[in-house]
C-alpha cells in the first residue's frame, strides 16, 4: 500500500528548522496573487494605458483540521491546543530574532507553481515559503471538563522571498545595459532584438554595434554584444 504523503509546515526558529505535520490532510487550499498596475491617462484615448508596476505577495489560505478524540473524551482528556498551539506559536516573536519565524508549507513535488514554464525564469517552486499573516482558531468539541477536543485553524500565510532570492529567480535583463549574445543556428537580428529589448526593429543597433553589413548571414557561434537602448 502506498504511503500517505503529508502536508506539512516547516519552521526556521533562529537557523533551527522545525517540522511540523498537519494531523489531517487540507481538502482544499487557495492561492491569491495579483500585481499592481498603473494607468497612464492621454487625453483623446478610449481607455488609459496600463503600466504593470511590480508583483504583490501572493498568499495561502487553508483549513487545517485537528482532533484529540481519539485519546478519550471523558476525565483526563487529551487537548487538542497540544497540536493547534505548535501553528498558533507561528506568529509569536522569537527573542533572537524579534520576530516570528521564516516558514515553508509543503506537501508533494508536484505542488502548485512546479510546472511554471522556463519563460519565466527560475520561478518554478516545490513549497510555499512564506510567514504567518493571519491565524483563525475555532474549537467545536470540549470534554466535560472544558478541555478542547476538536478545532479548525484557518490559517493565511504570506509569500516571503530575499531580494537576494528574487533576483535570482528572476535573472532579469536589463535593456539599459550591455549585454551579450552568442548567435544559434536560426538566429536573425531582429529576434535577437526582440529577445534582448522586445523590440525586434532595434535590430540595426546590434548592427552597428557589432560592425555587421549583412544582417542576413550571420555564423553560429558569433558573440555579440547588445549594446544599451538609449
Amino acid at each position: 500500500m502506498e504511503q500517505l504523503e503529508t502536508a506539512m509546515l516547516v519552521a526556521t526558529w533562529n537557523d533551527e528548522m522545525e517540522f511540523i505535520n498537519v494531523q489531517y490532510n487540507p481538502t482544499e487550499f487557495t492561492f491569491t496573487k495579483g500585481a499592481q498596475v498603473a494607468e497612464i491617462n492621454i487625453p483623446g484615448l478610449d481607455t488609459p494605458l496600463v503600466q504593470w508596476v511590480r508583483g504583490q505577495a501572493e498568499t495561502l489560505t487553508v483549513d487545517l483540521f485537528f482532533d484529540s478524540t481519539e485519546k478519550g473524551m471523558g476525565a483526563g482528556a487529551k487537548s487538542v491546543t497540544e497540536q493547534t498551539d505548535q501553528i498558533y506559536q507561528l506568529m509569536k516573536i522569537e527573542p533572537d530574532t524579534h520576530a516570528p519565524p521564516i516558514c515553508a508549507f509543503l506537501w508533494n513535488q508536484k505542488f502548485p507553481g512546479a510546472d511554471v514554464s522556463s519563460k519565466v525564469g527560475n520561478q518554478r517552486r516545490t513549497d510555499f515559503q512564506c510567514v504567518v499573516e493571519n491565524i483563525k482558531q475555532r474549537f467545536t468539541l470540549f470534554s466535560p471538563e472544558g478541555v478542547p477536543l476538536r478545532a479548525i485553524l484557518t490559517v493565511t500565510l504570506r509569500e516571503y522571498k530575499t531580494l537576494e532570492q528574487q533576483l535570482k529567480q528572476l535573472n532579469l535583463n536589463s535593456p539599459d545595459k550591455t549585454q551579450s549574445h552568442v548567435v544559434k543556428r536560426g538566429d536573425t537580428l531582429s529576434a535577437i532584438a526582440g529577445k534582448h529589448y522586445r523590440l525586434p526593429s532595434a535590430w540595426r543597433a546590434i548592427a552597428t554595434e557589432n560592425a555587421i553589413s549583412d544582417p542576413r548571414r550571420l555564423s553560429a557561434g558569433t558573440f555579440l554584444r547588445v549594446p544599451p537602448m538609449s
